[in-house]
């Protein structure tokens, strides 16, 4: 009871005290990694191969600005900060192929009062503009605290079941598996930031979110700047062919399976001297 009549309370003056509230959050982004390396049969070593997961691990560590207002913000990567690209001990390239987003000139805009969203993204070279509504989160608020920084913060919690598709190529043939999984996403939320925002697609809490951890992705806000003056003005993105979300999905799934036929004839990603990354499985 004395959660739920805090949670009250606070919107009410959430309310009221955002309406020239802007400011801008840096977060950290950690993705677990499920890609395999496959040395046997080829010239790269066992010690090569650690050394290029190595480095692919740290291609999934990113820095996010999310840039926000009473209404709206713009979460996209950190423009100063360069991705690092996996080399092999020659100093090859090593391949690495991601469908769905998340590449390095993605924006994910929302704008909170109209619950929607805009995703500007890319797959294989053509840009998407994906527009839907904003997906309801069913947060389970509790009184767990702990201190992000200088800021307390209160966890809650959302439950709920996703479909994974995943393509692999399985000596020489293209297999499809497709599970429902049940994912506890867990979010950590400041009322001292009294703003109903967070990273990406994240929104909902009374308070801006500072940390979140669905089992696969986690990310942490390590800066937040409260000064509208070094505020951007936040634009929608308008560039790219509009799709739904359920039609971009659609679209990934089909571009990822036609990659992969490409490398039908291979047990994975060929990287130039026959050593293999296989994705998934």
């Amino acid at each position: 009871m004395k959660v739920k009549l805090f949670i009250t309370v606070f919107f009410f003056s959430l309310i009221s005290y955002a309406q020239n509230f802007s400011g801008k959050a840096t977060y950290k982004t950690i993705r677990k990694s499920n890609f395999k390396i496959n040395s046997k049969n080829s010239d790269i070593t066992e010690k090569q191969a650690e050394e290029i997961q190595k480095r692919i691990q740290k291609m999934n560590q990113k820095t996010y600005i999310l840039q926000f207002d009473k209404n709206s913000s713009i979460y996209k990567l950190d423009a100063k900060i360069n991705t690092p690209k996996p080399k092999m001990g020659n100093g090859n390239r090593v391949m690495v192929m991601s469908f769905g987003g998340s590449g390095n000139g993605d924006v994910y805009y929302k704008n909170i009062q109209d619950k929607r969203f805009v995703n500007k993204t890319e797959i294989m070279g053509k840009l998407f503009l994906v527009k839907d509504s904003l997906r309801n989160f069913d947060w389970k608020l509790t009184s767990e605290t702990k201190n992000i920084g200088e800021y307390t913060c209160y966890k809650a919690t959302f439950e709920n079941e996703v479909t994974n598709t995943k393509v692999s190529m399985v000596n020489g043939e293209l297999k499809e598996q497709t599970e429902q999984v049940k994912v506890v996403t867990n979010a950590w939320y400041t009322p001292q930031v009294p703003i109903s925002n967070g990273p990406k697609d994240y929104y909902g809490l009374p308070g801006l979110i500072l940390e979140i951890n669905d089992g696969t992705n986690t990310i942490v806000c390590t800066e937040i700047v409260i000064d509208p003056s070094q505020t951007k003005e936040i634009k929608e993105p308008v560039k790219g062919k509009i799709v739904s979300q359920r039609e971009y999905q659609e679209i990934s799934r089909k571009k990822s399976k036609e990659m992969m036929e490409r490398f039908k004839s291979r047990k994975g990603v060929n990287m130039g001297n026959g050593a293999t990354i296989k994705i998934g499985g």
